[in-house]
């Protein structure tokens, strides 16, 4: 008998949470019937990443995750959670679910949190009343799974959170399927020309992501061409940023590309110019290909790279990022020799399979009635 899963999301666009919930929903197969809630209703993106086959559900009629603090609101939820066997919970966004799993404790399925990150209104600092309130509301979970070894001591020091109750749980992906070479047009609007050396990000177009940043540090160099992959609010302030520069034709802005596996290979150094990260799937991605990496120094980054592509992480400073990139654009040896250390440490250290069996023991363990997704199509 499949098990319902509800997870409630903070958006369901295709980020880095949303991908690793999809590439799970996958994994597990026939094990568990889902439904996605968004706190942004119209936020579902990563719907399209979902297999076929697959049984899942994004329902209008349910209790929205959203809205004013009262108990009424928090039954109604609560109400709604009684009809799942297991309920998944990702971010602030979703603290309300919690919420009212806390309150309403009595004859409600066994809840797991995720946290992930932060946006940029928590990317200078941690905010009073949201730490406040998971102190108050996550022990209503049974376990709280993050990522990052940032995320996990903030979990333990500042959420207060019992180190019982922690997970910590890298994100993976099948790095052999990064091995192959994508075809040239894989990413609209490329032409590559002779001598120009290609900069590429995946990112939601999102202020915590900075990709203006990115932009006056990539394209400050000449003979470059910055690849900016991905949709968001973002988009017209990045394209002014290019514009203003007098680069606007050195900026290749294609939108979201499922799958970066078919395209990521075809840039020569991936850059990351964050606010706030925590285990960014897209770097782990860029290192798979082969790809040798400047990033600004958020969350896990320093600690996912091997030794020697350290020095690339820079301040979040555009001359600092700036820096790190030029040394890259002009020595295509150090390239090569970075993004071959970056490929072998994929290898051995973020492959898909552990973390899909970690997540699986997780939810069994939290079932605690038998062995449901450990068993399923892993």
């Amino acid at each position: 008998m499949r098990l319902n899963v509800l997870h409630c999301h903070s958006t369901f666009s295709l980020g880095g949470k949303e991908a690793r919930a999809v590439q799970l929903m996958n994994a597990f197969g026939v094990a568990a019937r889902h439904t996605v809630l968004s706190s942004v209703p119209n936020a579902l993106g990563a719907r399209a990443a979902i297999y076929n086959g697959i049984d899942v559900d994004f329902p209008e009629n349910a209790p929205s995750l959203t809205g004013k603090p009262s108990v009424a609101r928090y039954r109604d939820i609560a109400q709604y959670m009684r009809m799942f066997d297991l309920i998944l919970t990702y971010n602030w966004g979703a603290m309300d679910a919690v919420t009212a799993r806390r309150i309403f404790a009595k004859s409600l399925p066994p809840l797991v949190h995720h946290e992930d990150g932060f946006n940029a209104d928590e990317s200078g600092g941690l905010k009073i009343e949201r730490t406040m309130m998971r102190r108050l509301v996550l022990p209503a979970a049974y376990a709280v799974a993050v990522p990052s070894q940032t995320l996990e001591r903030i979990a333990l020091e500042t959420w207060k959170q019992p180190a019982s109750r922690l997970r910590r749980i890298s994100n993976g992906i099948p790095v052999s399927a990064y091995a192959a070479t994508p075809k040239l047009n894989a990413i609209p609007g490329l032409r590559r020309k002779a001598r120009e050396v290609v900069i590429g990000t995946v990112a939601g177009l999102r202020p915590v992501k900075n990709i203006p940043r990115l932009v006056r540090a990539a394209l400050s160099i000449p003979l470059t061409r910055l690849v900016v992959v991905g949709e968001g609010p973002d988009r017209a302030k990045i394209m002014a940023t290019a514009a203003a520069m007098g680069a606007a034709d050195r900026l290749v802005m294609p939108g979201f590309l499922p799958d970066p596996r078919r395209y990521i290979g075809l840039f020569d150094i991936f850059a990351l110019s964050s606010d706030s990260e925590q285990f960014p799937i897209a770097l782990v991605e860029a290192m798979a290909a082969g790809l040798p990496v400047a990033s600004t120094q958020v969350g896990d980054v320093s600690v996912i790279l091997p030794p020697d592509q350290r020095p690339f992480v820079t301040a979040r400073d555009d001359y600092a990022l700036a820096g790190a990139l030029r040394q890259l654009v002009a020595d295509r040896v150090l390239r090569a020799r970075l993004g071959a250390s970056n490929h072998a440490l994929a290898i051995s250290a973020y492959d898909d399979g552990a973390m899909i069996a970690a997540y699986a023991r997780l939810y069994d363990e939290a079932l605690g009635n038998g062995v449901h997704f450990a068993s399923g199509s892993l």
